[in-house]
């Protein structure tokens, strides 16, 4: 059973983009004993389940045998979790600290995080970990899976850097082009990468900026800034945040940002991935950038989204394929992350 706070990791990447090597070395860490894993897959046969289980025997872990996470609409995932949080730990292992699901490479990491909504009496702190294979890079975005795993992630991990090193030094720029909110961890240290990977998540969230001279997003994906014209009412916004979500439906990817409003003393962090909101809070941190959303989504126009009501809130900038050539600039802003 654990005895506090229990970071929850969706480990997500397209199909054979290296999560299972990432998992494994996770878990040969010394660290590693305080970790429980869920391995999730869409084929009959556990063999991610069976290359885990040479990590060591003091794993816990639970097998999902009916299929991918993210196509049940049933408490399977919620019970299994439940069910390894509440479970006595073996003796000499430490309180159970972290929970790391792989999901199978073509899920979509929303609805898996709709399942966790049933789990809030744990106050689990949840982050989604993707991989981006550096020997094929932004190749796979076409896939709409990729595209929303990326897009979902708190973190982009970049793997196989052996392979493609200088795939490696151009990462950051390249991963930013489809997620700037999300953090990157890239580099040839493989001790590192898989510590960064998994670090323990904190409440104060560091700062970032994006670097203002990325290229333009892939072509099915549109990036776009929203700035707040004034501090708004807070039904305003949740107004605002709700018509996005039905009106891009499927198509939104992620939403994230700072906005003031007039009920708050303190600037509110708002956040999606897909159309499953997080709860507002404020922010205490000093220095905080200035008031934004960004919004990630697929195959959507300006129109769509710069007349959702109530209108007349927000400056857009955009970054899309259309957009690209017509001007100089991108988006020049700081991050949360």
């Amino acid at each position: 059973m654990s005895a506090g706070a229990i970071d929850f990791f969706v480990l997500t990447g397209f199909l054979g983009s290296g999560k299972t090597s990432l998992l494994r070395d996770v878990l040969s860490a010394e660290t590693g004993s305080d970790t429980a894993v869920i391995v999730n897959e869409a084929g009959e046969i556990g063999l991610d389940g069976v290359l885990l289980r040479e990590s060591g025997d003091d794993v816990p872990m639970a097998m999902l045998s009916n299929g991918c996470v993210c196509c049940q609409v049933g408490s399977d995932l919620a019970f299994t979790i439940d069910r390894l949080i509440m479970a006595p730990r073996p003796a000499g292992l430490p309180p159970l600290c972290r929970i790391i699901l792989e999901t199978s490479g073509l899920a979509m990491p929303g609805p898996v995080l709709r399942q966790l909504a049933t789990l809030a009496e744990h106050r689990m702190r949840v982050a989604v970990v993707a991989t981006y294979d550096l020997t094929r890079g932004l190749a796979v975005a076409t896939f709409e899976e990729a595209a929303a795993q990326w897009a979902a992630a708190h973190r982009i991990v970049a793997t196989k850097a052996d392979l493609a090193p200088q795939a490696l030094t151009e990462a950051p720029v390249a991963i930013a082009q489809l997620n700037p909110v999300a953090e990157v961890v890239a580099g040839a240290d493989r001790a590192a990468i898989v510590s960064a990977a998994f670090a323990p998540l904190v409440a104060a969230l560091p700062l970032r900026e994006v670097a203002p001279d990325l290229a333009t997003a892939h072509p099915r994906l549109a990036l776009c800034l929203v700035r707040p014209r004034a501090e708004i009412a807070y039904a305003d916004l949740a107004g605002w945040l709700d018509n996005v979500a039905g009106v891009l439906g499927e198509r939104l990817l992620r939403i994230k940002g700072l906005v003031k409003v007039q009920e708050a003393p303190r600037p509110l962090l708002v956040e999606s991935v897909g159309t499953m909101f997080a709860p507002p809070r404020q922010l205490t941190a000093e220095k905080l950038p200035a008031p934004f959303i960004v919004v990630i989504a697929r195959d959507i126009v300006r129109n769509e989204l710069e007349q959702v009501e109530p209108s007349g809130l927000f400056a857009f900038s955009w970054r899309e394929p259309e957009s690209a050539a017509a001007g100089p600039g991108g988006i020049r802003a700081e991050w949360v992350t």
